[in-house]
Parts: structure tokens; C-alpha cells; sequence
């Protein structure tokens, strides 16, 4: 792998005779959207303290593209430091200037540029940000969603190379925070910027970080991406993973990926067993064992973004979820969120002929009323006053216990089709 952007290496961090980072190694690389999990307390905010300089280390050293920062000449650190925006916990907008006056805060005190300059970029983020109808509020007048993007926009106005996130999801409702952390990967995928975020709120971040590293007892004991921490055998799983269990229902109306996948292979298992034990033969056995996978899919996620907003988006897909779930989970499916757009469901012990008259069922229902349904939930969450097309597509595959459950869904995504379609009707159509 390339030379590390950001590395630790034995960080150690004392506040008097408490230890809150000891011998901590970690790697950050460029263009990844990392994000450092681990519970409330922890260490993680002191952790991002040290990389941007507020907090400097007892022993150990931070390299900056492979150089250690205390070799480093003051104009070189000065430099580094430059490249690195921050966006905090609580916003931190000054409630006495308006949206322009925050964004533009940063130009003002760090650079010589003149007013017209100012004025463009900051006209420019504000556009790029959708806030062009708050420029002249105050935050007290903004809605959440909208003191985010202000805070957002202010954090790249100095056109960072790497933008702090932390815990910018903290106190939001799962909607929320799902809209939060949509936003963050559509601007970092626009802007090009390395995103380092601090979280606990474990579940939220799977669906946009390419990297996980976990903080647990001072140190980092994991780094990797969110599906290998799945299979990561420690106390922290215990500790801090297997809250997830807890939070069926929480995100889309549904459960975990981790406890997806565990209660998938406890059921086969133990309808295995229970056909072992009535002396069924082997071949009846196997064909029992078969599970159906049938992965939904929001099409074109970033356009409807673009068109009615973060909140809309996050709104049609936990309305989708929800839609799914109640239909399926009455047969016995298990569904999961598995990436931004796309809901997993299996069922299991079914064979393909069976889920496609399944899903052909489902389907005419969800385009007579269903996805009505949804559109009609999500406007009246989002608060929407316009109509937004868009389209949603599934495709199954079938698969047995031998087989790699995400290789049976690459297969599932493969034969998308599209089951559902809203179309909004232009003014004068008939």
C-alpha cells in the first residue's frame, strides 16, 4: 500500500496520572474516507487533537506523508497544518453572523485575499452546498440539516486536502444521521478530500468508510475495512460490536449486517439439524439447505440527492426498508441495509422458482400502491413540496451454505430489474 498521508506511530498521551492513548499505530491514506470507532470516552476527539497539532504527543511520533512532524522545519508544519480543515462536534457556527459571514470566517483571518475573491468563493461553496437560500440567515434560523452543510461548507472553503470529522452525527435522530453521513461521501467524492471521521455510533458508518480503525483500552487494536471488522475475534466485538444486535429496527427498520448474516446460519443450522434428526436423505437435506437472496436497489441515489436533498433520499430509502421488511420478514426473511442504495433480504430454505413468484407478487403490489407509499412517507418526513422520479430494482440469486452469502448477492445485483417506478407528473401533463 501507498506511503501512509497520516501515521501514528507508539503515540502515547497522558493528562496527569490518567493514560488516554498508549502506544497507538494507526495508518490514513489518501482519498479514503477512515473512520476511528470506539466508545464514548475513549480517547478518540484527543486522538484527532494530535492531528492537527491542538495536542502534542508524550512519546511517540506522528508522520505527515512519511516524515516525522517533530523533524519537520516550522514552515514545513505550518504548511501540513495548512491542508487540514475541522469540522466539530457541535457545528460551532457563530450564532452572531449569518450563513455568508461563517463560511467566509476562515478567508477573512487566514489569507490576503481581497473582497471580490472572498466573495466568489465563498458565493461558489454556498451554491455547491445547496444553501443559497440561507446566505443571509443565522444559524438560529437554519434547520440541522442546514447548520450542517453551513459548517461543511465553512470547513472547505480553504480547499482542504483533509477534513476532521467529529462525531458529526452525535444527538441526530437514524434518519439524520444517515443524511449526515450521505452528504459527507457526496462531497468527499466532489471535492476529492481525505475524510477522517470520529464515531461510536458504529452501525451509521459502514455505508460510507473504506477504512475502520478501533480505539479500545488506549490503543488501536483494529484497522481494516468494515467487512473484515465483522470477523474480528476480541473484547471489543463483545464490548462495542455487540451493541449492534440491539439496534434491529434502528437504521431502516431492519437488522445489522452482523446480525443478519448470524441469524441467516443459525436458522439453516438448525433446520439442518432438525432434518438430520428425522433421518431425511442427504439429497433432501441439501436441496432444504438452499436460501434465496433478493437485493433492492434505489436507482440513481445521487440524481434524486441532487434534485430533493440528503433528507428525501435517507427518507425513500428507511421508507423502502421498512416496505420490504414487513412484506418479507412475515415469510421468515432477514433484511439488511447492505450499501448507501441497496437492501439485502434472504429467505431462507427457498429455492428460485419459489422467490420469483415471491418477488412477482411483491412487485405488482409495490408499484400499485407501494411505492406511493414510500414517496408519500418520505415528503412528509423531508417536508418536500415537489415530486422527485425515481426508480427501484431487485434481482435474486440463489445460493447454499457452502456457497460465499456476498458472492450469491453480487450474482443477485448482476440480474436487477426494475419492479417499481414513480413518475411525477409535469405541470399541463395530462
Amino acid at each position: 500500500m501507498d506511503t501512509p498521508l497520516i501515521e501514528f506511530k507508539n503515540v502515547t498521551k497522558c493528562f496527569g496520572s490518567k493514560t488516554v492513548l498508549k502506544n497507538v499505530n494507526l495508518q490514513i491514506y489518501e482519498g479514503h474516507i477512515t473512520t476511528i470507532i470506539g466508545l464514548s470516552g475513549s480517547g478518540k476527539s484527543v486522538l484527532l487533537k494530535h492531528i492537527i497539532g491542538l495536542i502534542q504527543p508524550d512519546e511517540g511520533a506522528i508522520f505527515f506523508r512519511g516524515k516525522p512532524i517533530a523533524a519537520m522545519k516550522k514552515s514545513e508544519i505550518a504548511a501540513a497544518f495548512a491542508q487540514i480543515s475541522y469540522m466539530f462536534q457541535g457545528n460551532a457556527l457563530f450564532d452572531s453572523l449569518t450563513v455568508y459571514d461563517n463560511i467566509a470566517l476562515p478567508l477573512r483571518e487566514t489569507t490576503n485575499l481581497k473582497k471580490a475573491e472572498i466573495d466568489r468563493r465563498v458565493m461558489a461553496r454556498i451554491e455547491q452546498t445547496e444553501l443559497s437560500e440561507a446566505v443571509f440567515k443565522y444559524p438560529s434560523e437554519l434547520s440541522g440539516g442546514m447548520q450542517k452543510r453551513a459548517a461543511l461548507a465553512r470547513a472547505l472553503i480553504t480547499d482542504p486536502q483533509i477534513v476532521l470529522f467529529d462525531e458529526p452525527t452525535t444527538g441526530q435522530d437514524p434518519v439524520r444521521k444517515n443524511a449526515i453521513l450521505s452528504m459527507i461521501a457526496q462531497y468527499q467524492k466532489k471535492f476529492n478530500f481525505t475524510a477522517v471521521l470520529v464515531s461510536h455510533e458504529i452501525p451509521d458508518v459502514y455505508f460510507i468508510s473504506n477504512r475502520i480503525l478501533a480505539l479500545y483500552d488506549h490503543q488501536i487494536v483494529f484497522q481494516g475495512t468494515p467487512e473484515e471488522l465483522e470477523n474480528f475475534d476480541h473484547p471489543f466485538m463483545d464490548e462495542v460490536i455487540s451493541s449492534l444486535e440491539g439496534l434491529q429496527k434502528e437504521l431502516t427498520g431492519m437488522y445489522s449486517k452482523r446480525q443478519f448474516k448470524m441469524l441467516n446460519h443459525v436458522q439453516m443450522e438448525r433446520r439442518r439439524l432438525s432434518r438430520s434428526a428425522n433421518n431425511v436423505g442427504v439429497e433432501r437435506r441439501k436441496a432444504g439447505a438452499n436460501y434465496c437472496i433478493v437485493v433492492f436497489a434505489l436507482s440513481e441515489l445521487d440524481i434524486i440527492v441532487g434534485k430533493s436533498g440528503y433528507d428525501a433520499a435517507q427518507e425513500i430509502i428507511h421508507s423502502m426498508g421498512v416496505y420490504i421488511d414487513k412484506h418479507f420478514g412475515a415469510m421468515g426473511g432477514l433484511s439488511t441495509r447492505h450499501k448507501a442504495h441497496e437492501i439485502v433480504t434472504v429467505l431462507p430454505f427457498a429455492n428460485l422458482e419459489e422467490t420469483e413468484n415471491i418477488l412477482s407478487n411483491f412487485a405488482e403490489d409495490f408499484q400499485r400502491r407501494g411505492i406511493n407509499d414510500i414517496w408519500s412517507e418520505a415528503q412528509k418526513q423531508a417536508s418536500l413540496d415537489k415530486c422527485v422520479d425515481f426508480v427501484i430494482l431487485a434481482g435474486i440469486a440463489q445460493g447454499e451454505p457452502v456457497d460465499d452469502m456476498d458472492s450469491v448477492i453480487a450474482s443477485a445485483e448482476s440480474q436487477q430489474k426494475e419492479i417499481g417506478r414513480l413518475h411525477c407528473a409535469q405541470p399541463g401533463s395530462e
